[in-house]
């Protein structure tokens, strides 16, 4: 397989470069998100057998303020990028999010739940997922949640930064989603461009981690697993406004992923102890 990958230094991204060296990784300064012409062009330039977009503009508050930056990136390249492969008739696998939806109920999402964003990201991941429909080439739509791992910013380094200084924090309780381990992503994209390639598989998939955990939750077994002895005390997520607002229910239906490809949501616990040796103590 002659893979693309859009992406280079973000978490998922980095563990493509794990996992598949032999791929080609396009940075920022190589494909220019805000240029879609350029990223299909790349697209043609490189005659791949599969491509994966990885790269994404994923600051949610600042997106607010900054929507039209987030819509080139998010929305009008990986629409360009779906109909250059389209024209090449190679797989496209795209990764999306749980914030597409509104976060309404306790039930997990299911792949044809009407989307519904709360803001600027959210809608921008949307027209994202419009474009490569649109393309009517063979695309595949991965929508994550709560992506963690050893490397860039997220929750888990978040939480034992702030543990060596403090003793207690008080965390949302009231968001309940799935943390996945930016690795199990990885290699779950990496198994449905294989198995695209031989005409398996295409649509819309969800892909979170399990059991469902609120960020408190997720939280408490991070310091727990660490050996940190932190409280932590739960509140809603009133108590902690932000520019954008997030989802409460992020929990996401893995049944057609599962269907297609075979691919069982991954235990986020079991990912959480891996980046925590990769981190050390």
């Amino acid at each position: 397989m002659s893979l693309l990958v859009f992406g280079h230094n973000g978490q998922v991204a980095t563990e493509l470069r794990r996992q598949a060296p032999e791929a080609t990784f396009l940075s920022r300064a190589e494909a220019d998100l805000t240029d879609p012409a350029a990223c299909a062009a790349a697209v043609a330039a490189h005659r791949p057998t599969a491509v994966i977009n990885a790269a994404a503009y994923t600051a949610v508050d600042r997106a607010e303020e900054d929507e039209a930056t987030a819509l080139a990136v998010n929305g009008a390249a990986p629409a360009a990028m779906a109909r250059a492969c389209a024209d090449l008739d190679v797989p496209f696998l795209h990764v999306s999010t749980d914030y597409v939806f509104d976060g309404s109920g306790t039930a997990p999402w299911q792949v044809d739940d009407r989307p519904a964003p709360l803001g600027a990201y959210g809608r921008t991941k949307l027209a994202g997922e419009e474009g490569v429909r649109a393309a009517g080439g063979r695309a595949a739509i991965l929508r994550t949640s709560w992506v963690f791992s050893a490397h860039g910013a997220n929750f888990v380094k978040t939480m034992l930064r702030l543990s060596e200084t403090r003793d207690a924090l008080n965390v949302v309780d009231d968001q309940v989603g799935g943390p996945t381990p930016a690795a199990d992503i990885a290699a779950t994209l990496l198994t449905m461009a294989a198995r695209m390639q031989a005409g398996q598989g295409g649509g819309t998939y969800h892909y979170g981690g399990a059991p469902a955990v609120s960020w408190a939750g997720f939280a408490r077994e991070t310091f727990r697993r660490a050996g940190r002895a932190v409280t932590v005390t739960g509140i809603p997520s009133s108590d902690y406004p932000t520019p954008a607002a997030r989802p409460l229910n992020s929990r996401m239906d893995g049944a057609t992923l599962r269907r297609d490809f075979g691919i069982e949501a991954p235990d986020w616990r079991a990912g959480l102890d891996a980046v925590l040796a990769q981190l050390g103590p």
